[in-house]
Order: structure tokens, then sequence, then C-alpha cells
């Protein structure tokens, strides 16, 4: 009884490894599969809209320095165009 007690317990741990590797490979897949397309898909968007917050930022953060040193503000960086829409 003393021999079997730890091989069994050893190969409970040994099924339980497996059942997680088989699980992780699962886990593996379905992000491959479904959540790393979607963030293909919509992580352009995402970037582009933070971007333009960034930029109005920036934008405040300028005017607000030209009037602390008695200044208007600057004009306005012209918009770039948006590298999806199609171009006429």
């Amino acid at each position: 009884m003393g021999n079997e007690d730890p091989k069994r317990w050893e190969q409970q741990v040994r099924d339980a490894a497996l059942r997680v590797e088989e699980d992780l490979r699962r886990v593996v897949v379905y992000i491959n599969d479904q959540v790393v397309p979607e963030i293909r898909l919509n992580g352009s968007h995402a970037l582009r809209a933070a971007a333009a917050e960034l930029q109005k930022l920036a934008q405040r953060m300028d005017d607000r320095s030209a009037a602390a040193h008695g200044q208007g503000p600057p004009a306005p960086p012209a918009p770039e165009p948006d590298k999806d829409k199609p171009q006429p």
C-alpha cells in the first residue's frame, strides 16, 4: 500500500498535466482563430480614434501655451486625408 499511493498520486498529476496541456492548446487555437482576426479588423479603427484624440489634446496644449505667452492660437494643421476612405 505504501508504494501504490505515491504512484497513484503521480499518475493523477500526469493526467492533470495532460488535461491542462489540451486545454491550453484549445485556448491558443481559439485566440488565433477568433480573437486575433477581430483585433486586426477593429484595431486600426481604435488606433485612429486614439490618434484623433491625441491630436485634439496636442492642439489644446498648443493653444494654452500660446495664450500663456500672449500670442494668439496657432493655425490648426491641415487635416490629413483618411487612408481608409476612397479619394475622389
